[in-house]
């Protein structure tokens, strides 16, 4: 009986301690959750996430169970989550908001996860977060949507209103991209190049680079027209690397998301309509991470042999280390291991033998060229170097080298 009072006793407690996180509404429709917002005179947040997110998972883990997460977010708001995709295991709840959430995705634009909105307690949208943090960054983010004065979709109706300053629209188009707000960055860029005498400045290059995303777009023409003039004041190639970046975002990438795509025909298409764009860089990488993620090992070989001789002494170690590691795992020929040991060897060098994944593959690579008591060696180096709850799976390869295997 004792037991069972203690038991009793403590369930108040347990219950304080759930409380102590963001609590968000269940059991209401979205015309529901606006009524309650505005019966409370809160705004309503709401955590537009799928299941497939990875930072969705992690803001629902980690940040809004963390009681000054829940004081703040309980305080200020109305909270709802919103799932964006269709699962076989969708609750009865979730299944109930499959109509609104398609209405809230068309109306406000949901293009990327996890997206917060921010309504005000009469429903108007007043500001949007995209991306999770930590709590305190978060919790500053939030904030700016309890005033007008940093409301993003308040500021966006003042400055359109008034006249705005060539600053404050290099302003609004920082505030409109964090937003994932394409439509007004564009249009908030072509209102601040307009402003300029100058646009081949350092200043407004630099705002170009950072900012361009569209062929149509005034910049995008202005440095296709002018491409010396760029390099002559951001570096020499520099014209050619802004430019590629839209080219393959608009005329490559969407191709290759096709099941039958060809990656020569896309690019061959692309340099056909851009001929004093010189792609040839990002193109020769991309063939080779296309190549490795459809696992077309006997393109993939002579596209990233290909690539090193062209740029090798440009690859970064972390690069080295993928390169070789996927000619260790994928490809026979000697000559071409040869060279990924090489490379192997390099990530090594460069990262003066401190990173125990790049250890790792350089010792499997000697291995596989017959160079067993080096190999050992360099794995021990890994070994040693690994975090306690990793050292398994490179404590099994030593093991496997030392028998033979």
């Amino acid at each position: 009986m004792k037991k069972l009072i203690l038991l009793f006793l403590l369930i108040p407690f347990l219950g304080s301690a759930q409380d102590k996180g963001t609590h968000f509404e269940h059991g209401l429709s979205w015309q529901q959750v606006k009524e309650k917002a505005k019966k409370e005179n809160k705004y309503l947040f709401v955590d537009c996430f799928t299941t497939w997110c990875g930072p969705c998972k992690y803001m629902t883990s980690t940040i809004f169970p963390q009681e000054k997460v829940g004081d703040f977010f309980n305080k200020n708001f109305v909270n709802v989550k919103v799932q964006f995709d269709k699962t076989k295991d969708d609750s009865e709840e979730v299944k109930s908001w499959y109509a609104d959430a398609e209405l809230i995705d068309k109306e406000f634009k949901i293009r990327a996860y996890p997206t917060f909105l921010i309504f005000s307690p009469q429903g108007e949208l007043v500001h949007r977060i995209v991306g999770g943090g930590d709590a305190d960054g978060f919790i500053a983010k939030a904030t700016k949507a309890l005033s007008p004065e940093t409301q993003y979709y308040t500021m966006l109706k003042k400055y359109n209103a008034a006249n705005p300053s060539p600053e404050e629209l290099k302003e609004l188009v920082a505030i409109a991209e964090a937003a994932y707000d394409e439509e007004n960055a564009t249009k908030f860029a072509a209102a601040y190049l307009a402003t300029q005498k100058d646009p081949y400045t350092k200043a407004n290059l630099e705002f170009l680079s950072k900012y361009l995303k569209d062929s149509k777009s005034k910049g995008f023409a202005l440095i296709l027209k002018e491409p010396k003039r760029v390099d002559a004041v951001l570096g020499k190639g520099k014209a050619n690397e802004i430019l590629g970046k839209v080219i393959l975002n608009e005329h490559i990438y969407p191709g290759l998301r096709k099941p039958t795509a060809n990656i020569d025909s896309l690019i061959t298409a692309a340099n056909a309509k851009y001929p004093t764009v010189d792609m040839r860089k990002s193109t020769d990488l991309l063939k080779v991470q296309f190549y490795q993620g459809t696992k077309k090992w006997d393109k993939f070989q002579p596209a990233v042999l290909d690539y090193m001789k062209k740029y090798g002494s440009e690859v970064n170690a972390e690069m080295l280390n993928n390169f070789a590691w996927a000619v260790f795992e994928n490809c026979k020929d000697a000559d071409c291991v040869a060279s990924a040991m090489a490379w192997s060897k390099r990530s090594v060098e460069e990262t003066q033998e401190k990173e125990p994944a790049f250890l790792d593959t350089y010792a499997n690579l000697l291995y596989k060229l017959g160079k067993k008591d080096e190999a050992i060696a360099m794995q021990q180096k890994a070994v040693n170097l690994v975090p306690a709850e990793k050292k398994g799976d490179y404590q099994a390869t030593l093991d496997k080298m030392k028998k033979g295997e």
